[in-house]
């Protein structure tokens, strides 16, 4: 059974297996020898299809506006196919046998399944059925387990969830997720450096887990650098995962509070850490939020790495982030917009790195625009350029690719 919970679902035989499926089922649907099918039902069908899903774009991007960034057309293309496979069956009920409704129900499924797969891979969300079915991954191991070293130290860092409060901020924050590498699991435990990993939005801590395997990321690095690496600590950053707060305190919580007073208070308390050299990174919202607060409390977070960040935070434009996170007061975004606070600040003491995917077409200018910015504030700043998109290979792939930068920082290894 683990090992099917373990089947890959962003490449490998079972989305290639699902692909050939979904595609044979729509063609089941689509062929017929009846004239009027092919001129005047497939044509009608698909012009739906098309409004349909044109339909669905329009409300996600500009009427709800639930998450800033815009729907990518490869998730369109596969709305639209699934929405056209459901035209094409209910189109052709009437004029089937009830045997062949029940296959023509089956064929949908599987252009939908099809479709769901091929949308999880544009993002790599879920990379396994185990993540897809919200279960926890089989390194998770309770809290109290990591505060009990061993004598040998294991050849795997360990996973935990945690509850960690908001007395200061009131902040309603779901559960973090926390890594500890091998060395801190054995006798004796070392003082380690901390990295906070802020996801995105929409999203949760769990995200940084199941899709950015960033337990993978850091045994990689810990087992070339005896079984040390930075204390991974993946709060949440938002409260919901529709939420939005910004990375700020506003009327949808009081996020910077929770991320700069309440969270590093729990980990002083409760890990074995050294007090400073800490950094704060995330994706999209969260490299956004990991600029933020590098720039508003670089006494907590002197080092930050930005991946795939945008240029300010937003709830879809700047007139209705002002005109609903902060109440119209645009001082106050400014405030806390980066690109403010480099144009009337220095920032020598703070270092970091900015890093995007190649094809990331859309935050690629803004991660350049931030870099320029930051280096005109005396900031001591790097970029990288990773294989992927605004997705998970560009997301992990901007981690793995600031960890020897990261560790020279913090103090773990020579720079």
């Amino acid at each position: 059974m683990g090992e099917i919970l373990d089947w890959e679902l962003v490449h490998g035989p079972v989305p290639a297996v699902l692909t050939a499926l979904g595609a044979v089922a729509g063609l089941s649907l689509l062929v017929r020898r009846d004239r009027r099918w092919w001129l005047r039902v497939v044509p009608f069908v698909a012009g739906v299809s098309v409004l349909v899903t044109v339909g669905l774009n329009w409300v996600v991007d500009d009427l709800w506006q639930p998450f800033p960034d815009a729907l990518p057309l490869r998730v369109l293309y596969w709305v639209g196919a699934a929405v056209f496979a459901i035209g094409l069956a209910i189109a052709g009920m009437p004029r089937i046998r009830w045997w062949r409704r029940g296959t023509a129900v089956l064929a949908v499924l599987l252009v939908i399944g099809t479709a769901t797969i091929k949308i999880n891979a544009v993002y790599g969300y879920y990379p396994t059925l185990r993540a897809a079915l919200g279960m926890p991954p089989p390194n998770e191991v309770a809290f109290a387990s990591i505060n009990v070293p061993a004598p040998i130290m294991p050849a795997h860092g360990a996973v935990t969830q945690v509850a960690i409060p908001s007395p200061e901020s009131k902040f309603p924050a779901r559960n973090a997720y926390l890594y500890v590498p091998p060395a801190y699991q054995a006798v004796p435990r070392p003082s380690l450096p901390v990295l906070v990993l802020i996801p995105g939005q929409p999203g949760a801590p769990q995200d940084w887990v199941n899709g950015g395997q960033v337990a993978d990321i850091m045994d990689r690095f810990a087992a070339t650098h005896n079984g040390v690496a930075p204390i991974v600590v993946i709060p949440d950053a938002t409260g919901g995962g529709m939420n939005n707060p910004l990375c700020a305190d506003t009327k949808a919580g009081n996020a910077e509070t929770y991320l700069t007073k309440d969270v590093p208070a729990w980990i002083r308390q409760n890990l074995q850490v050294v007090p400073n050299r800490w950094a704060v990174a995330g994706f999209s919202y969260g490299g956004t939020c990991s600029l933020q607060l590098a720039l508003r409390h670089p006494d907590v977070y002197p080092l930050f790495v930005d991946i795939s960040g945008q240029e300010e935070p937003t709830l879809g434009s700047r007139e209705r982030t002002i005109r609903e996170g902060f109440g119209g007061d645009e001082a106050a975004f400014r405030r806390i917009n980066p690109a403010d606070l480099l144009a009337t600040g220095r920032f020598p003491g703070t270092a970091g790195v900015f890093t995007v995917g190649i094809f990331d077409k859309q935050f690629k200018p803004q991660q350049r625009k931030m870099l320029d910015l930051s280096r005109r504030a005396g900031m001591d700043v790097q970029s990288r350029e990773v294989t992927g998109g605004h997705d998970w290979r560009g997301w992990s792939g901007g981690l793995d690719a600031s960890m020897d930068w990261l560790a020279a920082r913090m103090g773990l290894v020579t720079a």
